[in-house]
Formats: C-alpha cells, structure tokens, sequence
C-alpha cells in the first residue's frame, strides 16, 4: 500500500546557472506543493501504513527551513530547481521517514518533478 501527504510552502529563488537572459535568472517565488509517498503494509491493529500525523512531525522542520525564505540562502540549495529541491528533502527526509518511496515538488500548478531516491 502507498500513501502520500501533501505540503505547501512559499518561497523566492532565483536559477543562477540557466542561460544569459532566461526569465528565472531572476528573482521570482512560487507556491511550492510537496507530496511524500510512503510505501508499507498496512498495519492490522491501526489498518493504516503510518499515522498521518508521523508524517507531517517528520516534514515540518524542513518545510520551516523552506517557507518564506530565500532558497538560493539555504545550505545546499545554491540552485534551488524543483530537482534539487525534491533531493535535498529526499536527502534529510529518507534516513527516518521509513517507507519514502518518492517525493514530488511542483513549483506551479503545472510543472514540477518526482525524484525516488538514487
């Protein structure tokens, strides 16, 4: 069974290395959602993989990092690209969020990325 989580979170960035000229050199924010997928057996007694609530204790440090904040001034987000972004959750969240089995960013209502891990 596989469950997610939605998260939302406001930030500005910037794209230091996109070409001379392109829109997202410039300062500019979005709405970010974040989706984590957490994959198990469901548990018998409880008849769900995890407790929802384990799963947003578990975000919510990081989305603190990242709401309303300037994600170029992030340690380890120099290029905040929704890749780079779903990896350095990715990065901090799998050690202990068990079951991660993927993560989506979406920086607009139309455009994002789903990074599951290396």
């Amino acid at each position: 069974m596989e469950i997610f989580r939605e998260f939302t979170f406001e930030a500005a960035h910037r794209l230091p290395r996109v070409p001379e000229g392109h829109k997202c050199a410039r300062l500019h924010g979005h709405s970010y959602r974040v989706v984590l997928h957490i994959e198990g057996p469901v548990e018998p007694d409880a008849g769900w993989v995890m407790d929802f609530g384990d799963v947003k204790r578990a975000f919510e440090p990081l989305r603190s990092r990242l709401d309303h904040y300037y994600l170029n001034e992030v340690d380890g987000l120099d290029n905040p690209t929704s890749e780079n972004l779903a990896r350095w959750i990715w990065e901090r969240l799998h050690p202990t969020l068990h079951g991660l089995t993927a993560i989506t960013v979406q920086e607009t209502c139309t455009s994002g990325c789903t990074y599951r891990g290396e």
